[in-house]
């Protein structure tokens, strides 16, 4: 859906990193991208670029910085992901307002296909 020339996204949506298909969890509250450690090699992602420190809900973390293609509601970007153990949380990938701002619209209401 489209409003305003901007792409409606729900908390929940199908997304694809470098062309697997995965759910992500929308979070407007995180600045940065996050994909799982579990991910990363079968995601066909290459070496980190960098490091950097991310604050988390616990404290600061270095993570590695990974650079990978995004297609969410039906546009591709070029993005960075930063890697976490997300073992233990329900998605395995985190979209953030880096890429939320590039013409996204948040509709919490907006249930997942």
């Amino acid at each position: 859906m489209l409003i305003e020339g901007r792409i409606v996204l729900g908390l929940v949506e199908k997304v694809k990193v470098n062309g697997h298909e995965v759910l992500a969890r929308i979070d407007t509250g995180a600045k940065k991208n996050s994909i799982s450690k579990e991910l990363v090699k079968k995601f066909g992602f290459g070496k980190p670029i960098k490091k950097m420190k991310i604050r988390t809900s616990t404290g600061k973390e270095r993570r590695d910085v990974l650079e990978g293609e995004l297609e969410i509601g039906g546009r591709k970007i070029k993005t960075l992901f930063n890697t976490a153990n997300r073992s233990h949380m329900k998605y395995p990938v985190l979209i953030g307002r880096e890429v939320l701002t590039q013409g996204f619209l948040i509709d919490p209401n907006k249930k997942q296909k």
